[in-house]
């Protein structure tokens, strides 16, 4: 007798998404940290990999409705850019 699946299909790609964003997170502190540039290439090609299943999740989340996101208005983008901007001319 086969058992039944506990999870919906919405909990298993959330679990997918957050497990992805922790994965990507570590790539990106093992290749910024390290010192080998044979290592540190391959830490990213790892790294790219990870955030292109990354982004599949997120676009298949997005089509079924489970990662509703809000286009961005004009004013919010230019608002961002210049709040980053000035940041970049403070350092």
């Amino acid at each position: 007798m086969m058992s039944q699946n506990p999870f919906s299909d919405k909990e298993m790609l959330d679990d997918g998404l957050a497990s992805q964003k922790f994965i990507t997170g570590m790539y990106n502190e093992a290749a910024n940290e390290s010192k080998d540039c044979k290592v540190r290439d391959e830490l990213m090609s790892i790294l790219n990999e990870e955030h292109q299943i990354q982004s599949e999740l997120f676009d298949e989340m997005t089509k079924r409705g489970w990662y509703p996101t809000e286009d961005a208005v004009q004013q919010k983008i230019m608002q961002a850019k210049q709040k980053y901007s000035n940041i970049l001319t403070s350092l």
